[in-house]
């Protein structure tokens, strides 16, 4: 029952999306023009550690405007039609499978538009990507459930932008590292310890997603 109530969600969403793509070229277009201002600026003096820098700030405030929308765009009246069809714990899910599907694209697009202008100094695809599958899925579990938190609120986007810095920051921290071992030749042997710390983090904020958003449902 609960995965039929997911895959209707989730099948929901990815058509109102395909419905509203204004919403997704507006996120593109964002990403894009913000690396090629980068293109501009650091064309000369770009390096391995700044290039990293650069695309994992690239990448969160993708993120924050992608997800931000998950429950805004929802009107109260909806909400409660789907109080009254599914439950909460399957909305959460929902919610947090379409950010992490709509993220994974994003973030692909995004390392292909960076490396092209860019430039690419990583030497182990392997242990890049997985990381940056890691870090789209810990991206959207986190900011799926702040956006649901902010979403009871009038100034929501302030509120998102607040609440989640320090719930990313320590997310942050490791992709960095582990990107930056991509970078300078690391395998994946090396990073399974990062790589196993980032997917504990998304499995914690999921299985939090999933025991408290029932109660903020309620409200």
């Amino acid at each position: 029952m609960l995965i039929n109530e997911i895959k209707y969600l989730v099948a929901k969403d990815i058509r109102l999306e395909l419905k509203q793509r204004y919403a997704f070229n507006g996120i593109l277009l964002y990403v894009v023009s913000t690396i090629f201002v980068c293109y501009l600026s650091f064309t000369r003096i770009i390096d391995a550690e700044t290039w990293n820098s650069l695309f994992w700030i690239i990448m969160l405030f993708a993120a924050v405007n992608a997800v931000s929308k998950s429950f805004v765009q929802e009107s109260i009246s909806r909400q409660l039609y789907y109080y009254t069809l599914a439950s909460p714990q399957a909305i959460i899910l929902s919610k947090v499978i379409y950010n992490s599907f709509l993220m994974s694209i994003l973030s692909a697009l995004c390392l292909l538009v960076f490396t092209a202008l860019m430039g690419s100094f990583i030497t182990s695809y392997l242990v890049f990507m997985a990381a940056l599958f890691l870090g789209s899925l810990g991206f959207s579990a986190v900011l799926t459930m702040i956006a649901a938190i902010a979403s009871r609120t009038n100034n929501n986007f302030a509120l998102m932008a607040i609440l989640s810095f320090p719930l990313l920051l320590p997310l942050l921290l490791v992709l960095m590292h582990v990107s930056a071992s991509a970078l300078t030749g690391g395998d994946i042997t090396q990073n399974l310890t990062y790589l196993a710390a980032i997917l504990m983090l998304d499995f914690i904020v999921i299985a939090l997603s999933y025991i408290l958003f029932p109660y903020l449902w309620r409200d």
